[in-house]
């Protein structure tokens, strides 16, 4: 079969031929419909010399997959050979406390894990070729009725991320509450409709790039706002000098933390959900009382559920560019050059 794999680090992916993987005990293989390129992709491929991780290349790219059963291992059960599903990407040892809650994002036994802190397309094989071995059944989350796998890929990660940071803050986002989001990108324009689609608060958009905050007002952010130096002072005024309640920084760099830290209400929260390496000093008098800096990872099994019914009503939707598997370096210069919008998508099998 085909596979577009990364053969070793500060290199760009190739698209090569492998062997079809044969499902073990318990472990499922999913013939692919969608793999969504994220950026962290483009860590793995330009920034990372393999000290920083546990793992390292030779691997197949794809963490955010959806598609059909196409094999079962023995003593599989409750999937049926070509039904839809999506691939919950966070492989865990799935035996600790947050591995038995659905959440393996925050394994606390890595070592245990098929690979330590990493699933497919993160150490091990992921989706970006033509069948996908999943080393659990545990992973595999069915799609509702009139979701379909090129649109629940992205999903995986570029809904259920923010999705998650945006839950843990949830009695945050009263009626009267602003909530920002920083980067409306693939993570960002979701970000937003998450917000205005289950919470009442008043969103706010920040992006350096005319098209991306154009987008963010279609998604229905109430006010979109440029990084310039009167951004925080415009912020705190459509919240009358309060502040925002709940800031989403999706960048996560120096400058953007600097912003969500600027714009916060006390008592507020600020997630550093981007991985631009950006830091900020804490001390007693550098910010608002009360206010919570805090990072989050990808997202639990329940919560990429609940994230695939609200695509199934209609709720969330990604803005998808589709790619045929021989193309998929075309998508990721595309995204390292920032002209992609929303989400890049992989299509290594049509539907049907």
């Amino acid at each position: 079969m085909r596979a577009l794999r990364l053969l070793d680090w500060k290199s760009s992916p190739v698209l090569v031929e492998v062997d079809d993987p044969v499902p073990g005990p318990g472990q499922v293989v999913v013939r692919m419909g969608g793999a969504g390129a994220c950026h962290s992709d483009l860590h793995l491929m330009h920034d990372f010399d393999g000290a920083a991780l546990p793992w390292k290349p030779p691997f197949t790219l794809g963490h955010e997959n959806a598609g059909w059963v196409h094999a079962l291992g023995p003593g599989v059960s409750g999937l049926e050979v070509g039904q839809p599903v999506a691939v919950y990407g966070a492989w865990g040892c799935g035996n600790c406390q947050p591995c038995r809650l659905g959440m393996e994002n925050y394994c606390e036994n890595p070592a245990a894990a098929p690979v330590p802190s990493g699933g497919g397309g993160l150490g091990l094989d992921g989706g970006m070729a033509d069948l996908m071995l999943v080393p659990a059944a545990r992973h595999l989350v069915a799609l509702p009725d009139g979701l379909d796998p090129v649109s629940a890929a992205p999903l995986t990660d570029a809904a259920l991320t923010p999705y998650h940071a945006i839950r843990r803050s949830s009695a945050k986002l009263a009626p009267d509450s602003t909530a920002v989001v920083i980067g409306v990108g693939g993570l960002g324009h979701l970000a937003v409709q998450i917000l205005k689609n289950t919470t009442a608060a008043r969103v706010v958009a920040v992006d350096t790039r005319p098209e991306a905050l154009s987008l963010a007002r279609e998604e229905g952010a109430d006010l979109t706002v440029e990084p310039s130096d009167d951004a925080v002072s415009e912020i705190r005024g459509v919240t009358k000098g309060r502040g925002a309640d709940v800031v989403v920084d999706l960048v996560g760099s120096n400058a953007t933390i600097a912003l969500g830290v600027g714009v916060s209400r006390m008592r507020g929260d600020v997630t550093i959900v981007g991985i631009a390496g950006g830091s900020y000093p804490v001390s007693f008098f550098s910010v608002p009382y009360e206010v919570s800096l805090q990072t989050t990872y990808w997202g639990s099994r329940p919560e990429l559920e609940e994230v695939l019914h609200l695509a199934a009503r209609g709720l969330i939707k990604a803005q998808i560019t589709t790619y045929a598997l021989e193309s998929a370096v075309e998508a990721y210069e595309k995204l390292s050059s920032g002209t992609a919008t929303g989400r890049q998508v992989i299509v290594p099998n049509a539907i049907g």
